[in-house]
């Protein structure tokens, strides 16, 4: 009886603790995860582990959430408008006192320079009002925000102190990450601070929808809540990649930041305080088969311009719509992501040479790159993404690339390619994969069928979408705009 009594006070001071804590590392939903089978765990983890976790801090943070309403009215009321308690509440609080909440978080970071400058994840510190920093040895220290970039998930921060002999570890190259390599991933998972987990590189080059850079580690590591910007090493004992998303089941896959593109954007917040990008000015979109087939291109190789934004680069020296670019600086173009990141990585003012194919002719333009800037990129969206951004569902035409690539055996409506967080249609239930037939009862067979079919219906109506999911078959999802 004792041991049951026991056992259900530390179970309740688990779950206390779990919802004290805002851990940060977001889930990553409907990706199917695999058993692993029994592996043989090399003997030289404790070595490696001692020479890398001296450098691995843990990061607690203090945000401030304004108005947070007054203690009554997040109580019921038993006895109506007339409840005897309202006087006493606005009496003592006011009618229109207003309470701040202070949420706390933990996460992971690691230390990359004797000054103490530390790298962890945007989410991990974005609008902390105080961050703390906590050493192997126990040492406590403030820290501050040397910059952030959000498009990565990435953050530097630094340590407030003289001290100038910090323990940093050494960082390698991600590129040089085979399939199958052990890894080791070291942070706070769930607040247990220093935790060592073991794992293979299950995969590169992963897109989980995060944004526009995605290119991420996948590994069996176990990653939990608390890991985000904790180094995953190698067995050299170098850092390969930052710890950033978690399957949302915990099944054992975990996705880390390649080093490789890390690198570059920490480099540019310790000089800057803030990260420059190339900017084009292209709208493109991947090549399918039969748009490669239709352009006389093999292979599907390079990226179709649907638009050149008047003014920008592309613009200045000739790119023109229906344009198929094929290299940048003789580097090979594959897809869109790829293009992204190229001029991305162009510092602003430089030359850049483009080759397209048009009417089954190369050409060759010289670019002068300019700064991409996030608000503008946001302004210049094509036709119809106003409905995609205000319900967060983004669609496209149910091409047989597009069938292939999510396994599906529909040839009639639009496939949902990526449903935004925290938005209308994540709320609603949609599913990356969902093939769109009808909205409101109107056949939907391609893009344009959708953004009419959603703009026709006014603010605060109601959406019911006709869905076939392959995995059950037909459903009506109901949402309101």
């Amino acid at each position: 009886m004792n041991i049951s009594r026991k056992g259900t006070a530390v179970f309740a001071i688990v779950c206390m603790a779990a919802a004290f804590f805002a851990v940060s590392c977001y889930p990553v939903s409907d990706i199917k995860a695999e058993s692993a089978g029994p592996r043989m765990i090399p003997e030289t983890f404790s070595d490696l582990a001692e020479t890398v976790r001296p450098a691995v801090v843990n990061i607690r943070t203090v945000k401030t959430l304004k108005g947070g309403g007054r203690v009554f009215r997040h109580f019921s009321k038993p006895f109506g408008e007339n409840d005897q308690f309202k006087d006493f509440f606005e009496k003592f609080f006011g009618e229109d006192q207003q309470r701040d909440f202070k949420q706390r978080s933990l996460g992971s970071g690691f230390i990359i320079d004797k000054d103490g400058d530390i790298v962890t994840n945007n989410h991990v510190i974005e609008d902390a009002d105080e961050i703390q920093v906590k050493l192997k040895n126990g040492e406590e220290y403030d820290a501050e925000i040397v910059g952030r970039d959000p498009n990565t998930d990435l953050a530097l921060i630094k340590i407030k102190s003289d001290k100038k002999d910090f323990y940093s570890i050494r960082l390698g190259d991600s590129d040089a990450l085979k399939v199958g390599q052990w890894v080791m991933a070291i942070g706070n998972p769930f607040g247990l601070e220093d935790t060592v987990t073991a794992g293979i590189v299950s995969a590169k080059g992963r897109v989980i929808g995060s944004g526009p850079y995605d290119d991420f580690i996948q590994t069996d590591a176990s990653i939990n809540p608390g890991n985000s910007g904790g180094p995953l090493v190698n067995m050299s004992g170098e850092v390969v990649g930052i710890n950033t998303a978690i399957i949302a089941s915990g099944q054992g896959i975990g996705f880390a930041i390649p080093i490789n593109l890390a690198r570059t954007v920490f480099e540019q917040l310790k000089a800057h305080g803030e990260v420059t990008r190339g900017w084009l000015g292209v709208a493109i979109q991947d090549l399918t088969a039969e748009l490669a087939e239709y352009y006389g291109v093999d292979k599907k190789e390079g990226v179709l311009v649907t638009e050149v934004f008047s003014g920008d680069p592309a613009d200045k020296a000739g790119i023109q719509p229906k344009d198929i670019i094929l290299e940048i600086d003789g580097k090979k173009v594959e897809t869109t992501r790829d293009l992204t990141r190229m001029v991305a990585d162009i510092k602003v003012g430089d030359l850049t040479r483009v080759k397209v194919l048009r009417d089954k002719t190369e050409k060759v333009f010289d670019v002068k790159i300019a700064k991409r800037e996030d608000e503008k990129v946001a302004s210049m969206r094509g036709p119809g993404k106003g409905q995609e951004e205000e319900l967060g569902i983004h669609v496209s035409n149910l091409t047989p690339e597009a069938a292939r690539r999510f396994n599906v055996s529909e040839s009639d409506g639009v496939i949902v390619v990526n449903v935004d967080a925290d938005s209308k249609g994540e709320e609603a239930g949609v599913l990356t994969g969902d093939i769109i037939k009808e909205i409101n009862h109107s056949p939907i067979k391609k893009v344009e069928d959708y953004t009419e079919a959603v703009g026709k219906v006014k603010a605060g109506d109601a959406v019911q979408m006709f869905i076939r999911r392959m995995s059950s078959g037909f459903l009506v999802i109901k949402l309101v705009k």
